[in-house]
């Protein structure tokens, strides 16, 4: 049978009490809608149908064009928001998958085992069900005396012996394409001036059908976000299953509670992460290299064998056996080849610094191309920004760049050259030469 999935994402969130909509607040380093998206097309091939009203625009303009996107203009009611799929659906779709956005865990297994039951239903649907004590205003599962699925009544419509039943709608079905989209054109309008898509399971009862029932036996699977506690909640959830699986995958977490790793993130066998790491976005981790404790890497490529102690990296790649830290600042576009070593508090920003050299506490590189076993002392500086234009330093192979130079940009370094401390560097210096002073000058040469 061909299937095709429908993700709602059309409710304002306001709970949220924020202006970005809720489905594209950010968990584990993506937006929400993004978990719906990726399990919707694990578990069916082709481009899922997403429903969305508020800020349309901009949840298109983040999410892309992997999906469809059906624009609910006037958000009335769930089994509204499915209406306004149908145009999206061929003549030979024959099942249709209806789950939320704002449920991230979700997984492909369950929408697998919904399209299963339906697949060999007579009935027009199959919906799963929950065993839970927070309802998180989930709809209860009501069922006749022969315990087979009657209706699912709103929490707030239920009734006080009602809201005691712990069966709990998941809001995920499947449903017979032909009989939904007659269907929904069925459903009266509640009290709320909603329409409900839950009162699609009265109807198939209505119509003769039973409604078979799928069970979820992990209640995080279940788990919708309405407000930022119940965001923060899936942070949680989320953070213990990315750990729990570079744990098992051969990566060493000194403490899960306090490592921050975000889906994106690539980790290879024994790396070590030590205590309040934080490895976002786009991040790869080579093999043997420790991070930690108290880092932040951000979409940084880092090699083999690196040690990157207490220190901030963002857009940076490090290649095999760098060392740095405590409190090293690694900015965008900067490339540490391989052996570099940085000392504490010191910063680098747009700049290559060739394999070997070494780079002293307290120094600032910006905007510099550093050759091999080059000595950047404690306090060098590069001054890089005139006030108007950033320029750049050069520095030759093997260098010596004493403590507390400046090297005014645009300048050169000249191979095996050194600077003596203290040294204004205004002019390009030939290879092979020591200068020394404010401004710096020729004092001998080397060879």
């Amino acid at each position: 049978m061909k299937v095709r999935s429908i993700i709602l994402a059309a409710g304002q969130g306001t709970r949220m009490l924020s202006q970005l909509p809720k489905m594209l607040h950010p968990l584990g380093g993506r937006p929400l809608l993004q978990y719906s998206i990726i399990t919707s097309k694990t578990a069916v091939p082709g481009k899922p149908v997403v429903v969305v009203g508020h800020q349309a625009d901009t949840i298109r303009e983040i999410i892309g064009d992997d999906v469809d996107y059906a624009i609910q203009s006037e958000q009335l009611g769930t089994a509204h928001a499915v209406g306004y799929a149908e145009p999206y659906f061929q003549d030979d779709d024959d099942l249709v998958l209806v789950h939320f956005a704002d449920m991230p865990f979700i997984s492909p297994d369950t929408l697998s085992e919904l399209v299963r039951i339906q697949s060999t239903n007579n009935g027009p649907v199959t919906l799963a069900t929950v065993f839970n004590e927070d309802s998180r205003g989930f709809g209860r599962i009501l069922r006749d005396d022969d315990n087979a699925v009657k209706a699912i009544v709103e929490e707030t419509q239920a009734t006080p012996e009602q809201l005691t039943i712990r069966e709990i709608n998941a809001s995920v079905y499947c449903f017979r394409k032909d009989w939904l989209f007659k269907a929904i054109k069925r459903i009266q309008k509640s009290p709320k001036g909603e329409y409900y898509l839950t009162d699609t399971v009265a109807l198939a009862r209505e119509d003769g059908y039973s409604v078979p029932s799928f069970t979820i036996t992990d209640p995080s699977e279940a788990m919708g976000i309405n407000n930022r506690i119940h965001l923060a909640e899936a942070e949680a959830i989320l953070r213990q299953r990315i750990n729990q699986q570079w744990m098992l995958a051969g990566v060493t977490i000194q403490d899960p509670d306090t490592t921050y790793i975000e889906a994106s993130v690539k980790l290879e066998r024994d790396t070590t992460i030590l205590a309040n790491t934080h490895l976002l976005g786009t991040t790869t981790i080579g093999n043997g290299s420790l991070i930690g404790p108290n880092a932040v890497v951000r979409d940084t490529r880092i090699g083999e064998n690196c040690r990157v102690i207490a220190s901030f990296l963002e857009g940076a790649i490090l290649e095999e056996g760098v060392v740095m830290g405590p409190f090293c600042h690694i900015r965008s576009g900067t490339h540490l080849a391989k052996d570099v070593h940085m000392g504490n508090f010191g910063e680098v920003k747009n700049s290559y610094i060739g394999p070997g050299s070494k780079m002293g506490h307290f120094s600032y590189i910006g905007d510099a191309q550093i050759g091999k076993d080059v000595n950047i002392s404690a306090g060098v500086i590069t001054c890089n920004y005139d006030g108007e234009k950033k320029h750049a330093t050069v520095i030759g192979d093997g260098a010596f760049v004493g403590s507390d130079s400046m090297l005014v940009a645009p300048v050169r370094i000249g191979n095996r050259s050194r600077s003596g401390a203290g040294s204004v560097v205004t002019r390009d210096v030939p290879d092979d030469t020591l200068v020394v002073g404010v401004p710096a000058h020729e004092l001998k040469k080397l060879k």
